[in-house]
């Protein structure tokens, strides 16, 4: 039986000199002769060659030949197809495709022949270290794909660790508790999988190399060989090149994204040094807005897309339209134009942060430098002419927020602090419609108070865009409990997820019930010392804006007395709520100054 064994692995069961013929297996059989050295080295023989005499798998291999073959050859294809898949895998899904598997890596190429050169000992080193890293870059190729799939971009080694902590509370938010917990063993699970499978089959492959040592060098050599014309004649297979060496560019992409991002601290702190309005006494500081109400609205997620996209235009215009014409009709009138924001698909604090500090705030590492550093943002500057109140009104956030205190807000009130008690609708915490009227109730309706300043985040419009709430009676708001019924008319996030129009068309809705909600606020309790700025803060996720990469927002200024308009007329912007599509397109980082020097004495 264990003859026949070994013959069914191996073809023939080669007895060496002196020694009896054992049953072998692929797995277990000793490693074919290595020349020089190798050849009579006792000790490699001994490394090399496990103990023949082991039946394996409680003895099944023995008893099953036949079966434990094709076991063996299966596991053998699948370890080669793991590391065919792992070389080659690209790291956006969209680059996904039968193609993209079958060109010919550089990188395994290279690391069959050093595999193949390589003594016993080092060479089993080699296969396991080789086995680990492939498995880490495949880790990190998932990664990316997540990055590119909410934030456009690859992830980044050196700034974007803390985000995981963000989106393990955005899954909290969304899915629950019990959501979350499952999402986080699955990665785990998957992560762990991943580096000891590569690592597992490099392993195996290194050994079916060496056991086959002369097939598997003119194999090599072979593939060496056709990396090499192929690149040279640029052979592809539709627009994908077959010779590739993707694996070495991607980490060397990774290389230089890290030194930048060492230098980027030096860099940024250069950049915050500089501040026009630093010298500028605190009474000629925003002149032409004394005496007014200037509200500051970040409108989440409220992109370019919502205008320009042909599948939401329609809808959206009419809003806007809808907007601009009963703001109008209550003495408002407004100018649109657009701002490219630092950050896409998410990442909201970057955008404000870069908004009210005339900073690019692009990275976790700035905003951290710039919330612990002395830069003037814009509600500082508003803070330090003693002429305003100011306040902040963040439904989002719902744990301590020391950074608030750096923005330079007299009071905060975030979720808890609003006077809410319906449900939230996924992750939003309270519907815009209610934030609104809680800052009415709290700061703005009060009689007899000083001129306010107010930073107002509205959340409605907030990834995963379901269920959303839609607009009631004013005076039904009460303490929002109507917001249980509403919430049980609204859509399953689970469901709309599966269906990527369905999730475009709810963001839509949701980007019209954040505009109307702050429109109808305007109607209601605007007066002539009314002055809104609203703006989105940044692009939605790219399931929504369908490949476009851009990263412009609207933004709009909305007052009823003529002089404040009077004093952007330079700025070019277009009539009304909606920004014409050639309207100026600054830097989200220019508005803080350019705002500053209008409202200033000069202005």
């Amino acid at each position: 039986m264990g003859t026949a064994a070994a013959h069914a692995d191996s073809g023939t069961a080669a007895a060496e000199p002196g020694r009896d013929a054992v049953a072998t297996h692929p797995d277990h059989a000793p490693a074919a002769r290595e020349e020089g050295a190798e050849a009579g080295a006792p000790e490699a023989d001994a490394e090399e060659r496990p103990d023949a005499a082991k039946p394996g798998w409680f003895g099944w291999r023995r008893r099953h030949p036949r079966a434990a073959r094709g076991v063996s050859v299966g596991t053998t294809v699948l370890a080669g197809l793991l590391v065919v898949f792992a070389l080659l895998l690209p790291n956006r899904i969209e680059r996904i495709e039968f193609a993209s598997f079958v060109r010919i890596p550089a990188e395994g190429v290279l690391l069959a022949g050093l595999l193949l050169a390589l003594p016993p000992r080092p060479r089993r080193i080699m296969a396991v270290v080789a086995g680990v890293f492939l498995g880490l870059v495949t880790v990190l190729k998932f990664l990316d794909m997540g990055f590119y799939q909410v934030l456009a971009r690859p992830f980044d080694l050196v700034l974007d660790w803390i985000l995981i902590e963000h989106a393990t509370d955005f899954l909290r938010e969304t899915f629950g508790r019990t959501g979350q917990v499952l999402a986080v063993i699955g990665v785990i699970v998957l992560l762990v999988a991943v580096l000891v499978l590569t690592t597992l089959a490099v392993v195996r492959l290194t050994n079916l190399m060496v056991r086959h040592r002369p097939v598997a060098a003119r194999t090599t050599l072979i593939l060496g060989t056709a990396w090499i014309t192929c690149m040279t004649l640029g052979v592809q297979i539709g627009t994908v090149p077959i010779a590739t060496k993707g694996n070495a560019e991607f980490l060397g992409n990774r290389v230089e994204q890290v030194r930048a991002g060492l230098k980027d601290g030096r860099v940024f702190e250069k950049q915050a040094a500089v501040d026009a309005f630093a010298k500028t006494p605190p009474d000629q500081l925003l002149t032409g807005l004394r005496g007014k109400d200037v509200l500051f609205t970040f409108i989440e997620s409220y992109g370019r897309v919502a205008i320009d996209d042909p599948a939401m235009a329609e809808q959206t215009d009419a809003v806007l339209k809808e907007g601009t014409s009963s703001l109008k009709a209550a003495g408002f009138e407004s100018r649109s134009g657009w701002l490219q924001s630092p950050v896409t698909g998410a990442g909201s604090w970057l955008a404000h942060s870069t908004f009210l500090s005339g900073l690019w705030i692009k990275n976790q590492q700035r905003y951290r430098s710039l919330t612990t550093s002395d830069r003037m943002t814009l509600t500082n500057y508003f803070r330090k002419t003693g002429a305003w109140r100011t306040v902040g009104i963040v439904p989002g956030v719902r744990r301590a927020w020391p950074e608030g205190k750096y923005f330079g807000l007299d009071h905060i009130y975030d979720s808890e602090h609003l006077g809410y008690h319906g449900p939230y609708f996924s992750w939003t915490p309270v519907p815009d419609q209610f934030s609104m009227e809680a800052f009415q109730r709290l700061e703005h309706g009060k009689k007899d108070r000083e001129p306010i300043m107010a930073e107002i985040i509205l959340a409605s419009s907030h990834n995963p865009w379901s269920p959303i709430a839609r607009m009631i009676d004013w005076e039904d708001l009460g303490d929002g409990s109507v917001f249980h019924r509403i919430k049980k008319e609204g859509t399953d996030p689970a469901e709309v997820w599966k269906d990527p129009e369905k999730v475009r068309t709810e963001y839509r809705r949701a980007i019209e019930y954040s505009i109307r909600s702050l429109t109808e606020w305007v109607e209601r309790y605007g007066d002539e010392d009314t002055v809104l700025v609203f703006l989105g803060d940044h692009q939605p996720v790219p399931t929504v804006t369908a490949g476009d990469t851009g990263k412009d927002v609207p933004i709009t200024i909305v007052a009823r007395d003529k002089k404040v308009l009077d004093r952007v007329a330079d700025w070019g912007w277009t009539d009304g709520l909606k920004p014409a599509p050639d309207a100026p397109r600054w830097g989200m980082d220019k508005f803080r100054d350019r705002f500053m020097t209008a409202y200033g004495p000069q202005g």
